[in-house]
């Protein structure tokens, strides 16, 4: 029998850490100011067959958390 039955894990959370949000290639090809994992995720989308699910922009870096 396992003695960390009954355990719950702890996550500690970075107080400095900030929420991006996810965008698509649409939204990087149309960006202004292109970064370089904005201008990678279009290279990898222009190949056939390629499946993508976003990006994390840094440009929509919203608030910190609490």
């Amino acid at each position: 029998m396992s003695k960390n039955k009954g355990k719950k894990n702890i996550v500690i959370i970075d107080k400095n850490q900030y929420n991006m949000k996810v965008v698509t290639v649409d939204t990087c090809i149309t960006c202004k100011s292109q970064c370089r994992r904005g201008l990678a995720y279009i290279e990898k989308m222009k190949k056939p067959g390629a499946i993508g699910k976003g990006v994390p922009c840094v440009l929509t870096k919203g608030k910190a958390y609490k």
